[in-house]
């Protein structure tokens, strides 16, 4: 709050004077608004209610300062009739006896206090006048100049537009709902080849192409309806010499300030280079450079097109065509000539069908699909697949060469609602490789038992690789039994799959499996350390039984060049002596790949450990090897031992057979055994040809290492007793 000031020798009364400022604010703030906080609204009538108070003082006395205080309030927006009211009451029935020092009835002061009411009042209504008559000036010339800054920029706007609707380089038309053109800019009948006049006497209906896109007028119609505000597309036109030009197309409705439509204003954009280049593009996108076919993806785009037709019923066709041995023709004649040879084959695929409305396209490589998407089922199908190999499996001559092309070809149709394209594909890619199993130059249709098998047979072999490290895999063991004297001397190690889903599956089901991914290396080596650890529990639970332990070697594990270093290992990890360990070898693994005997066999031999040549008779039949090579054991195979079952069909040429193989095994020291023993006569005549061991359902099923136990602890009791 500001302190009264000190002036001359007047002596008002202070805190009179802030009370009654206070409560001038107050009424002030209550009577109307007040564009000042409080404290500053009580500070302002402080000042006045001090000026005032000394002008009730004053010698000589003038009404002066109330009409300045008047003009003052109305200055300080403090101009609420009500306000003006109590402020003139107050200064008459207030002020005089809170602010004035001494008797506030001094002679004169009643006739002084009327006069400043009266000019207090007087200066608020000049000045509250005057600014009225200011602002109603202001808003005058305000609108005035608006006025004149609306015509102005109209004037401007017009002018803009006209410069730029006349030299745009983008086309620029103006019609009305009717259709009619009113103008269009030169850009525009440039582009079109017409004069600006003969385009305002045409209509836009006129210059549709009639192969727009279906719906192009109805858009239209429906914009000059004013059910849209605008509409922009891609579109064609005819110039006046009948020539085709690709435009952008953008159109915007004009409406009346009541919102009906008034016109349509359009720009046009000649794209025609950039929709050619964009055609060539896709085009390049969507077809195999070499060959000129659609591609992959044109193909997929077009089958799944078919796939999202509503009628699940209807049928679609794959031919899937593979060439026969197009690898070797690009290895010996040069890619070069395998490019023209695909240039010549999928030239032909495209003539051959071109006349059923199929889709031909290359997938890669030397592989091409057939669509056949009319509905007419397998026979269909398989003409197609016909009439194709035909072409193919003509002569064809290119430069100094002529070649001998065969192909084959996986067919498969089915309604689109029984399957997807992935599906559908998947299946093409498999019948394909059943053909070229089956002697390639032929085709082969799709078979879902036998699709179902194939999926179930790539399952488990995805599956094989974490079942090993799951631990799913265990060892049986079937004994090798004594012809002579029925005791047990050796057993073979078989593995078993104990699946979580599928329960335990037998070695017929996975080891083809395994060998064809290369897995065999690691599952073989996990039986043999598996069969070593056990042998060895037996060997220390049984140490006269001298049981020895025979694993099996597939070929890809003899031809591995650790395979000596894995055997010599899982000896010492396991304590087994290498007397105890017997290795199975099929004559095909014996040979190895090059057809030449195994290096690895005599540094296994040296190790210590027996060798045995599984399923004999049925491999090379070579028997030179059998004196070069460390072999231990010679096992018959099954074939041969099921033709002594001593039935009346039996075959007596089997006999023979076994016996002269016996015979030649003992010959070179070799020990023999016969597997496949299933019955009693089985193993007397065995026995009778002098066969050391027999090994077979009659001896005993693979069985647990557990079980082996059993009886090992059977076999010593009853050599106690």
């Amino acid at each position: 709050m500001a302190a009264v000031p000190e002036r001359g020798g007047d002596d008002l009364n202070r805190s009179g004077a802030q009370r009654y400022a206070a409560e001038w604010a107050r009424a002030v703030r209550r009577l109307g608004f007040v564009p000042l906080s409080a404290a500053e609204t009580e500070r302002l009538l402080h000042l006045h209610t001090v000026r005032l108070a000394r002008a009730l003082l004053a010698e000589p006395f003038s009404p002066l300062p109330g009409e300045e205080v008047g003009r003052a309030l109305v200055g300080e927006h403090l101009t609420e009739p009500r306000m003006l009211d109590w402020s003139v009451r107050a200064l008459g029935e207030r002020l005089p006896a809170h602010v004035l020092p001494g008797p506030a009835h001094r002679p004169g002061t009643a006739e002084r206090v009327a006069a400043l009411q009266g000019a207090l009042a007087a200066g608020f209504a000049r000045a509250l006048r005057e600014r009225t008559f200011a602002q109603q000036e202001r808003i005058a010339r305000s609108a005035w100049q608006a006025r004149d800054e609306v015509e102005q920029a109209l004037r401007d706007s017009e002018a803009r537009f006209r410069a730029v609707f006349v030299g745009a380089a983008t086309g620029i038309g103006i019609a009305g709902v009717d259709g009619q053109i009113i103008d269009v800019n030169q850009a525009f009948a440039d582009m079109l080849g017409y004069s600006i006049e003969e385009l305002r006497r045409a209509n836009v209906a006129s210059l549709f192409h009639p192969d727009d896109a279906a719906g192009m007028w109805e858009l239209y119609q429906e914009l000059i309806e004013g059910k849209h505000e605008s509409a922009r597309v891609e579109k064609r036109y005819y110039r006046k010499d009948g020539s085709v030009v690709w435009t952008n197309l953008s159109v915007s409705l004009i409406r009346h300030d009541d919102g009906r439509p008034r016109f349509t204003a359009a720009m046009i954009e000649d794209i025609t280079e950039r929709y050619e280049l964009q055609q060539r593009l896709r085009f390049q996108a969507l077809h195999d450079p070499l060959t000129g076919l659609p591609n992959r993806t044109l193909f997929f785009e077009t089958l799944g097109r078919v796939f999202d037709a509503p009628d699940a019923a209807h049928r679609v066709g794959i031919c899937f065509l593979d060439l026969d041995g197009f690898k070797a023709i690009n290895d010996s004649l040069g890619h070069d000539l395998g490019d023209r040879l695909l240039v010549v084959i999928a030239r032909r695929l495209a003539e051959c069908v071109a006349g059923r409305g199929h889709l031909v396209a290359r997938m890669g490589g030397d592989e091409f699909v057939i669509l056949v998407d009319d509905g007419a089922g397998l026979d269909e199908a398989v003409e197609v697949a016909e009439v194709a190999l035909a072409s193919v499996r003509a002569p064809i001559h290119i430069g100094e060469h002529q070649l001998a092309v065969t192909a084959s070809v996986g067919v498969v149709d089915c309604p689109v609602g029984a399957t997807s394209a992935s599906e559908l594909m998947k299946a093409a890619d498999s019948t394909l490789y059943w053909a070229k199993a089956e002697g390639r130059g032929r085709w082969a249709v799709y078979d879902p038992e036998r699709g179902a098998r194939d999926l179930a047979r790539s399952a488990l072999a995805a599956s094989l690789p974490a079942a090993l490290d799951r631990g799913e895999f265990v060892v049986r063991y079937q004994p090798i039994v004594s012809l002579l004297e029925g005791s047990m001397l050796a057993v073979e190690a078989l593995v078993r799959w104990q699946h979580p889903e599928l329960g335990l599956i037998g070695p017929d089901r996975f080891i083809g499996l395994a060998e064809e991914t290369g897995l065999i290396v690691r599952l073989g080596e996990w039986v043999l350390r598996q069969a070593c650890r056990d042998a060895e529990a037996w060997r220390r639970e049984f140490p006269q039984a001298r049981l020895v332990v025979s694993v099996n070697l597939a070929a890809r594990q003899a031809d591995d060049p650790g395979i000596v270093a894995t055997v010599a290992d899982a000896l010492a990890r396991s304590g087994l002596p290498a007397e105890l360990l017997q290795l199975e070898l099929t004559e095909s693994a014996v040979m190895g790949t090059a057809g030449e005997p195994l290096r690895s066999l005599h540094r296994l031999a040296a190790l210590g450990v027996r060798l045995a040549v599984d399923d004999f008779g049925t491999g090379y039949s070579n028997l030179a090897y059998l004196r070069r090579l460390p072999v231990h054991c010679l096992k018959l195979a099954g074939p041969f031992v099921e033709g002594i079952r001593g039935e009346a069909t039996t075959d007596h040429r089997d006999e023979r057979i076994v016996d002269a193989l016996v015979r030649l095994a003992h010959a070179l020291e070799l020990w023999v055994t016969a597997e496949a023993v299933e019955t009693a006569v089985q193993a007397e005549r065995l026995r009778a040809l002098r066969c050391d061991t027999g090994q077979g359902l009659f001896f005993g099923p693979p069985a647990p290492a557990a079980e082996i136990t059993a009886r090992l602890r059977g076999d010593e009791r009853g050599a106690t007793a």
